[in-house]
């Protein structure tokens, strides 16, 4: 294994379960510090990229081209990706609750939004009067400004998987393997989360297993974003739309029969098979050929 792959790998795994640590070591994801642990996970991968940055020596103006933090070389396709991950994540979230509540999967409660008010009251917040407002507004800002609201930490982990590691993966193992390689890495590493049953908490840690299945689809399309453009921004764009948008909508539903989240959503296996399908549309419309990594960057042994 080469130095550098070695570095990023050890900084982002093991600063990733350091964050963590206080969780397993008290009350799990009920702990009141769950969140902000979380969000601060998502800044490891970027220290990853650092470590890997300090001992390959390169030019950090060159290490920012090389890792997709400029906005690549043809700005207007950027541009338009960003824009198409943009409108593009929420719609795909829409799409998979709808067959969801097409198939049965999810029951809505648009009348008293009880799933949406037991969550708030688990968590120990007070239930407005007008919920109903208030959960129209959750979403349009999730939609509107959720990739702004989301970029900083969302940026700590795609500049590890989609800015520095997919280009070395498909470059060393073809392109599909390499994302999804690329995509089961990212989700091996959201581990000590889900373990503890992280999206998908009536699978306890059997979660981990099944979230692996959806990174590694989501990592397809993330990927081939990064890899059309050679900037990491749309990556960015998808995933922070996807952070923001996917709870609130699947929050519509009834408490009464609350949600499979291995089946329903875009988590769930219709998620899934909606991923697949534009992961394969993409790879074989749009076609993307690897680009040589420069001498300086080593590759996947």
């Amino acid at each position: 294994m080469k130095r550098p792959l070695l570095v990023f790998v050890v900084l982002a795994f093991g600063l990733s379960w350091g964050v963590a640590l206080p969780l397993w070591l008290g009350d799990g994801l009920a702990s009141p510090l769950t969140q902000a642990l979380a969000t601060l996970m998502m800044f490891t991968p970027a220290v990853g990229v650092l470590g890997a940055w300090a001992v390959s020596r390169t030019p950090f103006r060159q290490w920012a081209g090389e890792t997709g933090l400029t906005l690549g070389p043809r700005r207007g396709r950027t541009g338009a990706l960003v824009l198409a991950a943009w409108l593009g994540v929420p719609a795909l979230v829409f799409l998979a609750m709808g067959i969801s509540v097409a198939t049965g999967l999810v029951s809505l409660d648009l009348d008293r939004l009880s799933l949406l008010r037991a969550a708030l009251g688990a968590r120990g917040l007070e239930v407005p009067a007008d919920l109903g407002s208030v959960a129209l507004m959750q979403i349009v800002v999730a939609v509107v400004a959720g990739p702004v609201l989301n970029a900083v930490p969302v940026l700590g982990e795609e500049w590890g998987w989609r800015g520095w590691l997919v280009p070395r993966l498909v470059a060393s193992h073809g392109m599909t393997a390499g994302l999804l390689v690329s995509g089961a890495i990212w989700g091996v590493w959201h581990a000590p989360l889900t373990l503890l049953g992280y999206n998908y908490p009536r699978l306890g840690s059997w979660a981990a297993l099944c979230f692996i299945g959806f990174c590694m689809l989501a990592g397809v399309v993330m990927g081939w974003l990064r890899l059309r453009t050679g900037s990491v921004w749309p990556a960015v764009v998808a995933h922070a739309s996807l952070n923001a948008v996917a709870a609130p909508v699947l929050l519509l539903g009834d408490a009464a029969a609350p949600p499979n989240e291995l089946l329903a959503g875009i988590t769930g296996l219709v998620g899934w098979a909606l991923l697949a399908l534009l992961g394969v549309a993409l790879l074989r419309l749009l076609p993307i050929r690897p680009r040589r990594q420069p001498r300086q960057a080593e590759p996947v042994a």
